[in-house]
């Protein structure tokens, strides 16, 4: 079906929580350890706005838990209690078959989910060492109890709510983590996200600008709209849903193709041989609040070999 954005899908289903797969976590997170094979060996890695029963974070690094050398990993989820959503909701069965279920906190309390040890003598650590337990609150990763995991990681990692960008953003900051996340492309203009961009404390991952991600999202998310209102921008794959969405990673921690030398023409030459009437013997226009210079095509800065 046609594609549209993740917030329009977001406003049909009442919550913007969507869930990265599995393929794009690991062409992501593979594409770092060519760069540094040691990239996470004896971190403690946080993945917040997590939720093991539906995201393909946590299951990843559990299972690459022993190869990435981690040290430990954290995961938190929000209480349903706490999420804006209209679906009838129901507690999954990892979680009702767990001695730790409570009733009475499952839809109130966030989940935090925890791996540091060989908890079944296999000698290896994967998901099955994978223990959790309710928070004291939501699991909102500005809570003071997340946040205390924030200062004892190493590397935050998730696809934060994208309503919720600019304070998570801040929240990184504020704690100095290395991190790795998803947002909209759109998120390069924000006001307090392009100043990280231009002083080199923030830059754009291994996937490229130019690709889209599909989000896996829940059947009930979807079921729990009219059948009038149900958003476009899906598509099934495989009997899953997913949606479409302009997003992008952002991230501190280096990469290769960040370094990847490209040869481009003097910014005289660029003006001389542009095809764009407004720009050829003109020049690009200027911003006023940033010392910048407006490129409004892909092809207005040209690499030698295209002249």
């Amino acid at each position: 079906m046609a594609g549209n954005n993740r917030m329009n899908i977001a406003k049909l289903v009442g919550n913007d929580e969507f869930y990265t797969q599995y393929g794009d976590i690991q062409a992501e997170v593979n594409a770092y350890l060519e760069y540094n094979p040691d990239t996470f060996r004896d971190k403690t890695v946080l993945l917040p706005c997590d939720d093991p029963d539906w995201s393909k974070f946590t299951r990843f690094f559990a299972e690459n838990f022993t190869n990435f050398g981690l040290k430990k990993l954290i995961s938190t989820s929000y209480a349903h209690a706490s999420k804006n959503v209209y679906f009838e909701w129901k507690p999954t069965e990892f979680e009702t078959n767990n001695p730790n279920y409570d009733p009475k906190k499952s839809r109130t309390h966030g989940k935090m989910f925890t791996i540091d040890k060989d908890t079944h003598d296999s000698r290896r650590i994967d998901i099955n060492n994978l223990e959790w337990h309710y928070l004291n609150g939501t699991g909102d990763f500005n809570s003071k109890e997340v946040t205390a995991l924030r200062d004892e990681s190493d590397i935050i990692i998730t696809n934060p709510p994208f309503s919720k960008f600019r304070k998570f953003v801040k929240w990184l900051f504020d704690g100095g983590k290395k991190f790795l996340i998803i947002g909209n492309k759109n998120a390069v203009t924000y006001k307090d996200v392009f100043p990280l961009i231009m002083s080199n404390k923030l830059w754009v991952g291994v996937t490229p600008m130019s690709k889209d991600l599909h989000f896996f999202i829940p059947k009930h998310y979807i079921d729990s709209v009219m059948e009038a209102n149900r958003p476009t921008a899906i598509t099934i794959e495989d009997g899953n849903i997913l949606g479409r969405s302009p997003a992008v990673w952002f991230t501190n921690l280096e990469h290769g193709r960040r370094h990847e030398p490209l040869q481009l023409l003097s910014m005289a030459d660029n003006i001389k041989y542009s095809k764009h009437k407004e720009i050829r013997g003109i020049g690009y226009n200027k911003y006023d609040n940033y010392d910048a210079i407006d490129i409004p095509y892909t092809d207005a800065i040209l690499p030698i070999t295209r002249v």
